[in-house]
């Protein structure tokens, strides 16, 4: 990683802004070690600004500190998936609602653009680049409306959001070919300036991944028990990433 020598001008708040960006575009994994010296060198700093910066990312939610092991990207569960959604779902409907009321034709054009790679594909395959798309969309818009505090707040809780899956699934938590139809109504109603159906739209579409992720633990629940009743060592149980 080719990474120029940092400016020492706020120095703390650079090297923070560079790690969130490096798990957001997971250059940084979930449940992956934060090699201190080796990141620190790469930056061109000393250990005091990066450990900082990394305080800073723990008191987020995005590290976690563990006893005499280091910081690790933070490895979130299904459960606390489902509250991170709930409260996504009520900001980000806030979010749509707001760029229903002020956004421009230029962003109309941009809004529109970003899923366009993918609108007609019969099997959405390139999880990647989906998940860029869908990051993009949603940090978009919390832009478009013109908020800053509601923009990093729904940021932050879009890297917790790639957190859960294992890296093939690229933080996706639901198939691409099931989310584009919801991401396209909600943009239809956002330039369509539709601000009780750009909020209802979004509010839906993180609904229905709340109900994925409660699907989801419940099956794995039944999983164990049933791994237990029978004593099935080829159960499969969802495990976090091994650090």
């Amino acid at each position: 990683m080719n990474r120029p020598f940092i400016q020492a001008e706020n120095l703390d708040q650079k090297v923070y802004q560079i790690i969130k960006d490096m798990i957001e575009h997971r250059q940084l994994l979930p449940g992956q070690k934060i090699a201190q010296e080796k990141l620190a060198a790469e930056l061109g700093i000393s250990r005091t600004p990066l450990i900082s910066a990394l305080k800073f990312l723990e008191q987020e939610k995005l590290i976690e500190t563990k006893p005499r092991r280091g910081f690790f990207v933070r490895l979130f569960t299904m459960e606390e998936m489902v509250s991170i959604f709930e409260i996504r779902e009520v900001l980000e409907g806030l979010s749509a609602r707001r760029a229903a009321q002020s956004i421009s034709p230029a962003q109309e054009v941009q809004l529109a653009k970003i899923f366009q790679p993918f609108l007609g594909v019969e099997d959405i395959t390139d999880y990647q680049a989906y998940s860029r798309a869908d990051r993009k969309f949603h940090n978009y818009l919390a832009g478009i409306s013109s908020r800053e505090f509601l923009s990093s707040i729904l940021q932050t809780y879009n890297i917790v959001s790639l957190a859960y899956q294992w890296p093939t699934r690229e933080g996706l938590i639901r198939s691409p070919n099931e989310t584009i139809k919801e991401h396209q109504a909600i943009i239809d109603a956002i330039c369509s300036h539709d601000p009780e159906a750009a909020e209802q739209c979004m509010r839906l579409h993180l609904q229905a991944t709340v109900a994925k992720l409660i699907k989801d633990i419940q099956a794995d629940k039944s999983g164990r028990k049933g791994g237990d009743k029978k004593r099935n060592p080829q159960v499969s149980v969802r495990k976090p990433l091994p650090v």
